[in-house]
């Protein structure tokens, strides 16, 4: 019984320790490929909020840290984009606290003179069928940003037809689209702030994401 019960014990503990080894094998062996797949799919992403034709840097090696209430709780990342080592645009993530069910979290691209570049939402928990709209995947209406000017915070342009702007709300759906309106527009009033900042902002490297 003993005998049964030591051997079982050994068989476990070599099989726990050839399994721990080719797990350690297989994660050192995937992780170039996923860090890669990362940043292929960070650069897309990138792409779609400001075009690329705008800059001519690496702009993921031109990340940064901020801290600033028009983006909601930090810190956020901030991507910097240069042409021939000009600042022209930044895509930088913010976030809606004020979605349907919850948070909202976005990149917003934009130039400093309050040009809007293009927006994402890259996590959401709103209602299928009706909040998640703001998706590409489900609807083009988060592309209704692109190229769009706002004139300062008093533009009242720059809000849902229903609080007298001009982007479509939805369907049984208004909240949803107001946040993420409201919350691009203060991104955007921020980005227009930041040409007098660049030079003291924190590397993204300079801190423990």
């Amino acid at each position: 019984m003993l005998d049964a019960i030591r051997k079982n014990g050994v068989t476990l503990a070599i099989f726990a320790a050839v399994t721990t080894g080719l797990t350690a094998v297989i994660n050192t062996v995937t992780k170039p490929t996923i860090a890669h797949q990362t940043e292929v799919q960070q650069k897309i992403l990138l792409d779609q909020v400001v075009p690329p034709e705008m800059y001519n840097n690496h702009i993921q090696q031109e990340c940064y840290l901020v801290n600033n209430p028009a983006l909601g709780t930090g810190p956020h990342h901030l991507y910097l984009a240069r042409k021939d080592d000009k600042p022209v645009a930044v895509a930088v993530e913010t976030t809606a606290p004020d979605g349907y069910s919850g948070a909202i979290q976005m990149i917003v691209g934009a130039d400093f003179k309050g040009t809007v570049l293009g927006v994402r939402v890259v996590e959401h928990h709103e209602t299928p069928g009706l909040g998640d709209k703001i998706e590409l995947r489900i609807s083009n209406w988060i592309n209704s940003f692109n190229g769009v000017h706002l004139g300062g915070k008093d533009d009242t342009h720059f809000a849902v037809k229903k609080d007298g702007g001009d982007f479509d709300q939805f369907t049984g759906a208004t909240i949803t689209p107001r946040a993420v309106v409201n919350a691009a527009k203060r991104t955007t009033l921020y980005i227009e702030t930041l040409p007098g900042q660049l030079a003291s902002l924190s590397p993204c490297g300079d801190s423990n994401e």
